[in-house]
């Protein structure tokens, strides 16, 4: 068979542009939004963030010395889960979706660390009821693990306008990313 053959060049001609698109493709779908189906992880300022959007979950751990806490935003049941380290407590909260950012909201605050570009803060005060949370488990397992071995509390969301009557001393203030803070209020009962 001779080395120049028309068909084996028309074989090369084919073969050629398929190796070139290979290549040029896979990179290009590597760089896609893939936060649907895998997690994504960032940190900004003191903050660790987890975001699984296929679960419909965000982690948060925050590391600052004068308010270290840990949450989690379960965004499919609209709960809020915070761990007070100052209080060693949990605090189960029901989110309001029109006040809390978005998974997308938080997706592009990730993405936007670097420019600064942030949404306008927003800030919501809860109070801290009486009544203990004996079973974890029908939260699902993210707040489960994360209010383990401490004790957890319901906390109701203040209307806005309406006059807190708490020790302010009685709130911790949490920031969630650059632009939520989050006020949790009332004293812990036992502690």
């Amino acid at each position: 068979m001779p080395l120049h053959s028309p068909e084996r060049d028309n074989m090369r001609r084919l073969i050629a542009p398929s190796i070139l698109v290979t290549v040029f493709l896979v990179p290009a779908l590597s760089l896609t939004n893939t936060s649907d189906s895998h997690p994504l992880d960032g940190s900004v300022g003191t903050q660790t963030i987890h975001v699984d959007a296929l679960r419909g979950v965000v982690s948060i751990q925050d590391n600052n010395v004068l308010s270290e806490w840990d949450g989690v935003m379960d965004y499919k049941n609209d709960l809020l889960a915070a761990k007070l380290f100052s209080k060693m407590a949990c605090v189960l909260a029901k989110m309001d979706p029109a006040a809390f950012p978005s998974l997308d909201d938080i997706t592009q605050a990730l993405g936007k660390q670097a420019s600064g570009h942030y949404l306008p803060t927003r800030g919501l005060t809860y109070t801290v009821l009486p009544s203990r949370i004996k079973n974890l488990a029908q939260y699902g397992v993210p707040i489960k693990d994360l209010c383990r071995a401490v004790p957890t509390y319901f906390a109701r969301q203040q209307k806005e306008g309406t006059a807190l009557t708490m020790d302010p001393d009685s709130c911790s203030e949490l920031q969630l990313l650059p632009f939520m803070g989050l006020s949790i209020c009332g004293e812990i009962p036992g502690l």
